[in-house]
């Protein structure tokens, strides 16, 4: 049986001049401070990237990491190139013994360099 019921849409409302106009917030307007307080806004994401950015790479982060790409490995050595799969999952150790300390140095690596970009900026301000 076919839905009866619409969703109600709100009205858009024309000018003289034939300007459609839709309607728009009709509370109060959000002070400053609920305004930067959005979690979607362009500055909170921009501050929670910064704070995941400056945290030191772990080993846990690198395994995690490592185990969700073995994962995908296998699946595709299974169903993709149709291995068997005793031969795709040896693989697959294999590779998580090689990604887990390749992905922590890559992120240390990462890391450094953005601390060092960083303290070279600190430096810059400080001085002009």
């Amino acid at each position: 049986m076919a839905q009866t019921k619409r969703k109600r849409r709100s009205k858009h409302r024309g000018t003289p001049a034939g300007k459609i106009e839709t309607r728009g917030r009709t509370g109060r307007k959000p002070t400053a401070d609920e305004r930067k307080a959005t979690p979607g806004s362009k500055e909170a994401q921009a501050q929670r990237r910064e704070q995941r950015l400056n945290q030191a790479p772990s080993w846990r982060g690198a395994a995690q990491r490592a185990a969700i790409a073995t994962v995908i490995l296998v699946a595709l050595l299974i169903l993709a190139f149709k291995q068997d799969p005793a031969r795709a999952i040896a693989l697959g150790g294999f590779a998580m013994i090689v990604y887990v300390p390749m992905g922590y140095y890559t992120d240390l690596f990462m890391y450094r360099r953005r601390q060092q970009k960083a303290l070279i900026e600190a430096k810059k301000k400080k001085d002009a």
